[in-house]
């Protein structure tokens, strides 16, 4: 069985680190980088199965960045990975064509499951 290919796109270096090590036990992580516009170029070029995202990114924010990509007939399923968690950015997540929301408060819990229920057709998000 092939094993699910992510991008992700988080701003602060040693959070990045962390997602990567956390997801790589279970998924080929092919890119990781540091902000919207990156992440676009990266799917562009790599045609992974799921982006993990922040929404706060310096050059181009996740939502922006969400919008872009689904504008733009690129198929990955879309996790943001945040510290918001007011039901208006989690709206705006699911508006711009997010597949998944995971409160980084949550990240060890919830990441990994939220990337199998978004590759397997559902939506997830993070209970407080």
């Amino acid at each position: 069985m092939t094993r699910a290919r992510i991008v992700v796109a988080e701003d602060h270096e040693l959070m990045r680190n962390q997602v990567v090590r956390l997801l790589r036990r279970d998924f080929d992580v092919v890119e990781a980088v540091a902000n919207g516009k990156a992440l676009l170029e990266a799917v562009h070029r790599l045609k992974p199965d799921v982006c993990v995202l922040d929404i706060s990114m310096p050059k181009l924010n996740g939502i922006e960045t969400v919008t872009q990509l689904k504008h733009s007939n690129s198929s990955p399923k879309v996790i943001f990975l945040t510290i918001h968690n007011d039901a208006d950015f989690v709206g705006a997540a699911f508006k711009s064509g997010a597949e998944g929301y995971v409160f980084k408060t949550r990240m060890c819990a919830d990441l990994v499951v939220a990337v199998r229920e978004v590759l397997a057709g559902r939506t997830f998000l993070s209970s407080c």
